[in-house]
């Protein structure tokens, strides 16, 4: 017997400031959010001002996590410490895991009419990945395939699979799933999802309900936790709708997060920020 995943809980995306200054919308990361589990964090970073982004974030570290930068307009230039260095253009993924620790900049750069637009999500790893060597995922967008669904609706398959269809990033032991879903206005879509996997949406274009008939509609910067279940209901309002889907496996471990840097336990948070000082801190 399957069971429809229903609304836990809505909430708004709240303006905050991070890097150098640079202004943007937080949706998830406000204190302990184990609800949420294996994410940490997602930052919307959508802006047509460039004084709001051009700042940027300068060089930082990071060890425990994953970073994956999703964009939509404009770009963002990126270095580490490794060598590495490319930019991020629309449409683009980067899926980075920090693994054992990575010092890197992210540097915006304005799109049409000085418009930049993207999100970033923090997933955390496992106490028995936590320090594997770090690596990249970069996938462009002509990479990213996309199912076309009855009635108009495309979803953008970035991780995981959608009616056969698997997402260019694989290999994540989370198990998760990162769609881009666009519906048209009155669309219904019905998804199959893994029981026990924590499930969100982060609506961004339009109205969008999840659920049964008589839920909601959740809006643009509206973050949709889901209770548990087998499969979501979706339907867009009346002028269509847009919003991003994740889920992943729980890890069900500690966390412990100070800044830009998450582990398993209070005595490998010192001692990564030890390292931070003394020159150790990148491992491979």
């Amino acid at each position: 017997m399957t069971q429809t995943r229903e609304v836990k809980q809505i909430t708004h995306a709240q303006p905050v400031m991070e890097g150098a200054g640079v202004k943007l919308n937080r949706a998830l990361g406000f204190g302990a959010q184990t609800a949420f589990d294996p994410f940490l964090l997602l930052d919307d970073f959508r802006s047509q001002t460039p004084a709001d982004y051009l700042s940027g974030f300068p060089w930082h570290p990071h060890r425990g996590i994953e970073t994956i930068t999703h964009m939509l307009e404009g770009a963002v230039e990126h270095g580490d410490s490794l060598g590495n260095q490319g930019v991020i253009s629309p449409g683009d993924v980067q899926w980075m895991t920090a693994g054992s620790g990575i010092i890197h900049q992210e540097m915006p750069q304005e799109g049409t009419g000085g418009r930049m637009g993207g999100f970033q999500l923090w997933a955390n790893l496992p106490a028995a990945h936590k320090m594997m060597p770090p690596r990249y995922q970069e996938v462009k967008s002509s990479q990213i395939p996309q199912v076309n669904l009855p009635g108009g609706g495309v979803v953008r398959v970035i991780c995981g699979e959608v009616d056969g269809v698997r997402g260019p990033v694989q290999d994540i032991v989370t198990d998760p799933r990162y769609l881009d879903v666009s519906l048209p206005a009155g669309a219904h879509w019905r998804l199959a999802t893994p029981a026990g996997h924590t499930v969100f949406a982060y609506v961004i274009e339009g109205q969008v309900r999840f659920g049964v008939e008589g839920s909601a509609f959740a809006a643009n910067r509206d973050l949709v936790l889901l209770g548990d279940g087998d499969q979501l209901d979706v339907t867009a309002g009346e002028q269509g709708g847009r919003f991003l889907f994740i889920s992943g496996k729980p890890i069900g471990e500690p966390v412990h997060w100070r800044g830009p840097i998450v582990m398993s336990s209070e005595q490998e948070l010192r001692k990564a920020f030890e390292e931070l000082r003394d020159g150790t801190f990148i491992k491979s």
